[in-house]
């Protein structure tokens, strides 16, 4: 059986490999889907560059220290879609997040909207930012202990459909939430944070959205 069509297709792979990088599964899994980040600068973003950089094919948020949350955010707006990305918290300190469906806040640095929560006591949750201020809904300790891992690198996928959102961590779901607000917004930014408090580092890279 011929599992490589020819050599360089297994030097490809093999290449990925070695330099971190996703490798789509021979199903079509990643079918439909589009990047957010092209791994190389920040088009299709906006945020402060003091704070969000591009370093070996990683979005880094890289904190020293502030008092207040800050976000990189999409151009784009985005209402029914599967997101994927990979996110490392650094020694696992810090809190961070990507948010959806979301607004910045006029006059603010803070972003209002669904946020897919990371760090500790947070992974695998969804939090509701600047708008009602509460974890909408949380895994077990059981459920985290199985999917997380602390130090390294997480997959995480985020799929909203209506009113519908479903979080998974590592393929672990951790969240399947329906939202009974017909006020709440269903469209909007994605983001990236970093949050306020002590120096913190989180990094984001393989970042991409298929819209429904």
């Amino acid at each position: 059986m011929q599992l490589w069509p020819n050599a360089i297709d297994r030097r490809g792979f093999l290449a990925a490999v070695a330099a971190g990088l996703a490798v789509p599964a021979a199903s079509g899994a990643e079918e439909g889907f589009e990047p957010l980040f092209n791994g190389k600068d920040l088009t299709g973003w906006e945020g402060d560059p003091f704070l969000w950089k591009v370093e070996d094919g990683m979005v880094v948020g890289r904190s020293p220290g502030i008092a207040y949350n800050d976000f990189l955010t999409t151009v784009e707006e985005y209402s029914d879609f599967i997101l994927r990305f990979q996110i490392q918290l650094v020694d696992n300190v810090g809190n961070s997040g990507v948010q959806i469906r979301s607004r910045r806040v006029s006059g603010s640095m803070e972003m209002i909207g669904y946020q897919v929560d990371v760090g500790p006591s947070w992974w695998g949750s969804l939090y509701d930012e600047s708008r009602r201020r509460v974890t909408l809904a949380a895994p077990s300790e059981a459920t985290i202990k199985k999917a997380l891992k602390p130090t390294d690198w997480n997959d995480y996928e985020v799929q909203a459909s209506g009113k519908h959102i479903v979080l998974k961590l590592n393929g672990v779901v951790t969240v399947d939430y329906t939202e009974e607000d017909e006020s709440i917004e269903q469209t909007g930014l994605i983001g990236l944070q970093v949050h306020s408090g002590p120096p913190l580092e989180a990094r984001f890279r393989n970042i991409r959205v298929k819209r429904l």
